[in-house]
C-alpha cells in the first residue's frame, strides 16, 4: 500500500514530508540526513579534518558557537489551537524582491575546500529554490560566474571592506554590473580572530589561493601588482589577502560606499545598538545582528539575545536581518517573532554541500522551508507577518 497525505493536506510543509515519507516507503530513505546534528556528523566523515573544522569551527574555546544555539531554547512558542491554516504564505519581501520564505543563505568563503566548483553548486541550488545567496567576496569563482549561475534569481554580493578603496569599490560597482541587488558589508571581521581549531591545524585556506578568484581578476586590484597572479601567484596571493578587513575601518568609510554606489547597503555583524545606531547614520539601509557565528570574538554575546535592543533602535526605519545559530525551521520562526524581517542560513547548507553538492544544499534549503512552514501552521499562523512577540513566552 502506498502512503498518501489526504488530499487537503495543502502548504510546502506537508508536500515535503510526502515526497519524504513516499520515497522512505519506496526502500528510498533520504539521501541527506534531514537531522542537523546527523548532517554535520555525514559532513565530517567526507570532509578532511582541516576542511571540516574550518567551516565547523569558532573562536577560542567556541563558547559564542554554543551560547548561540543554547540561546534559541530561552524562547518557547505558544501554539494557538483550531484556527484556519489551510492556507498558508511564507513569502516575504525584502527590498522590492519578493522571497519564498524570510531566508537567505549566509556568505561563507573559500568552499572550495569542501568540494570543487563549491559556490557554483551552492548558486544554482539558490536558483533552483528562489532562497537567495549572499555570495561571499571570499570565493574561488568571480562574482560574474556566480551571477550567471543564477540568472533569473535574487543574489547579494557580500563585501569585506580592505584598506584599498579602489579596489573595494571596484568589487561594489562589478557587483551592481551583474546584477547584484544589495550589497552586505562585514563589518566584524577587520582582524581574524583566534581561532584555535585553524591555528592548531596551521590551516588557512586563503594562502593555498582558494577564495581569491575576485580579488585576483580584478582590474584595480591587477594594477596594484609588480606582476600579474599568472607569474607569480604568490606574491597576488599575499597582497590579495591583505585586502580582507582593515583595523583602521570607521563608519566615515560606510558613509563613503553609501555614497558611491546604488545598491543597498546591509551591515552585518552588529550587536550593539550604539552601532546599529551608528550604521543608520553613516547611510546602511539594512542590519543583521550576526556575531559572525561565533568566529571572531569567544565569549561574545550570543546573536538572538542581541537582536530586540537593536531592534528598539531600528524601528521602522531599515530592516533588521538575523544571523547565527539557525538550524530549525522553529529557529526561525523564533528570530522572526522577536522582529527580524529575516533569517540567514550558514553552517547546514555547507554540510548539505559536503555530503550531496547541488542537489544537497538544495535539500537542506527545502527541509528547511517545510519545517518552517509546518512550525507557522500549527502554531495557528499563516503567514510570518503573524509571528509576532506574542508568540513567545520566555524559558
Amino acid at each position: 500500500m502506498v502512503l498518501a497525505m489526504p488530499a487537503n493536506y495543502g502548504g510546502f510543509g506537508p508536500q515535503r514530508q510526502a515526497a519524504i515519507y513516499q520515497a522512505g516507503r519506496a526502500g528510498q530513505p533520504p539521501r541527506i540526513p534531514v537531522s542537523p546534528e546527523q548532517l554535520e556528523a555525514a559532513a565530517q566523515r567526507v570532509l578532511s579534518a582541516e576542511a571540516f573544522d574550518y567551516v565547523a569551527g569558532a573562536a577560542g574555546g567556541e563558547r559564542t558557537l554554543r551560547a548561540n544555539r543554547d540561546e534559541f531554547d530561552r524562547w518557547f512558542l505558544l501554539p494557538r489551537m483550531l484556527r484556519d491554516v489551510h492556507e498558508r504564505d511564507t513569502r516575504i519581501e525584502l527590498f522590492g524582491k519578493s522571497l519564498p520564505a524570510p531566508l537567505l543563505l549566509a556568505p561563507i568563503g573559500a568552499l572550495e575546500m569542501v568540494r570543487p566548483d563549491a559556490v557554483l553548486s551552492v548558486a544554482r541550488a539558490s536558483l533552483a529554490t528562489g532562497v537567495p545567496i549572499i555570495a561571499s567576496t571570499l570565493t574561488s569563482r568571480t562574482l560574474e560566474e556566480i551571477a550567471t549561475a543564477t540568472e533569473g534569481g535574487n543574489r547579494w554580493f557580500q563585501l569585506y571592506w580592505g584598506p584599498d578603496r579602489d579596489v573595494d569599490l571596484s568589487l561594489a560597482h562589478r557587483a551592481e554590473k551583474a546584477g547584484y541587488t544589495a550589497l552586505v558589508l562585514t563589518v566584524d571581521t577587520p582582524i581574524i580572530g583566534w581561532r584555535d581549531r585553524d591555528l592548531g591545524r596551521g590551516f588557512l585556506p586563503l594562502l593555498g589561493g582558494l577564495g581569491l578568484a575576485n580579488y585576483l581578476t580584478d582590474p584595480v586590484f591587477r594594477s596594484r601588482l609588480a606582476k600579474p597572479p599568472e607569474e607569480d601567484l604568490p606574491g597576488a596571493v599575499q597582497q590579495a589577502i591583505r585586502m580582507v578587513g582593515d583595523p583602521g575601518l570607521t563608519w566615515s568609510d560606510l558613509r563613503f560606499l553609501s555614497e558611491r554606489t546604488a545598491l543597498p547597503i546591509l551591515v552585518k555583524g552588529i550587536l550593539h545598538p550604539q552601532d546599529a545606531v551608528a550604521a543608520m547614520e553613516a547611510g546602511a539601509n539594512g542590519l543583521i545582528v550576526s556575531n559572525h557565528g561565533g568566529r571572531q570574538v569567544d565569549g561574545s554575546m550570543p546573536a538572538l539575545r542581541a537582536l530586540p535592543s537593536i531592534l528598539a533602535e531600528a524601528g521602522q526605519h531599515v530592516p533588521v536581518l538575523f544571523d547565527s545559530g539557525i538550524r530549525h525551521g522553529a529557529d526561525v520562526a523564533k528570530a522572526i517573532a522577536l522582529g527580524a524581517r529575516a533569517v540567514l542560513l550558514g553552517r547546514p547548507y555547507v554540510w548539505g554541500l559536503a555530503v550531496g553538492g547541488e542537489a544537497g544544499v538544495r535539500e537542506v534549503i527545502e527541509n528547511l522551508l517545510a519545517d518552517f512552514d509546518l512550525t507557522l501552521g500549527l502554531c495557528g499562523l499563516t503567514k510570518p507577518s503573524e509571528l509576532t512577540r506574542d508568540v513567545l513566552v520566555p524559558g
